[in-house]
């Protein structure tokens, strides 16, 4: 059941995403946050499919905790699924992502047209230069802005490297820091073909000021109160 439930649902993917890559194509003129609402439709249209084909439901607690101006949303990356599900639990917000995916046709397209922040990983200070102003600019556009600080996927119940990239562009800004924590690994997991239904809790923590902290000390903060939180999201059997 699990298999064909995924088939279904790659078909589907297949079947909306060239038409709305147009739709998204047609956007270009218009202001940023105008596009973004428009174009976050695939990603509100891809979260609904997964719940009624793949059987795939979330929950979010600790909404109240996000501020009412833009911040910098630091987050747990295990799966495909946040990347789309943050377009409807956070407000207007552009991501942080290597270059390579604006390439992908279609999807690459799109998400080129949402103001990411794109960089190359290969070119260390200078992608970090280039990351604290473009967040700026963002930030100064309405957007918030999200980070995933291990940089990559991590599978349930481990823990990879938190970066410093997110911390050192809310200091230098000046903009609130988010932790969020999630479980969509456990149903939507990396690379996975297959996915499960299942219920994902997304966790909102506390903002945090970035003021008077250095960014291993920021950084420090938010990966113990993500890494708190995922002990009882995705708890070790």
């Amino acid at each position: 059941m699990a298999f064909l439930r995924s088939l279904a649902f790659a078909l589907a993917l297949i079947v909306i995403t060239p038409p709305y890559s147009i739709i998204a194509l047609a956007t270009f003129a218009l202001p940023p946050l105008a596009r973004y609402r428009i174009i976050s439709g695939w990603a509100r249209t891809v979260i609904v499919l997964a719940r009624v084909i793949l059987g795939i439901r979330y929950r979010v607690r600790g909404h109240e905790h996000l501020p009412n101006r833009p911040a910098i949303i630091l987050s747990k990356h295990q799966s495909a699924w946040e990347t789309m599900a943050f377009q409807i639990i956070f407000p207007p917000h552009v991501q942080v992502l290597k270059r390579e995916l604006l390439w992908i046709p279609f999807f690459g397209w799109g998400l080129a047209l949402m103001s990411p922040i794109a960089i190359d990983r290969g070119r260390g200070r200078i992608s970090l230069k280039r990351m604290a102003e473009q967040g700026a600019l963002r930030l100064a556009r309405g957007f918030s802005i999200v980070i995933f600080p291990e940089g990559t996927r991590v599978a349930p119940g481990k823990r990879g490297k938190y970066h410093l990239g997110g911390a050192w562009i809310a200091i230098r800004t000046g903009a609130t820091v988010v932790p969020v924590a999630h479980n969509a690994g456990l149903v939507w997991s990396r690379n996975a073909f297959i996915k499960r239904p299942g219920l994902v809790t997304v966790e909102i923590g506390e903002p945090i000021d970035p003021a008077n902290l250095t960014p291993d000390a920021l950084t420090a903060k938010v990966e113990e109160w993500i890494e708190n939180r995922m002990k009882e999201l995705c708890p070790k059997e």
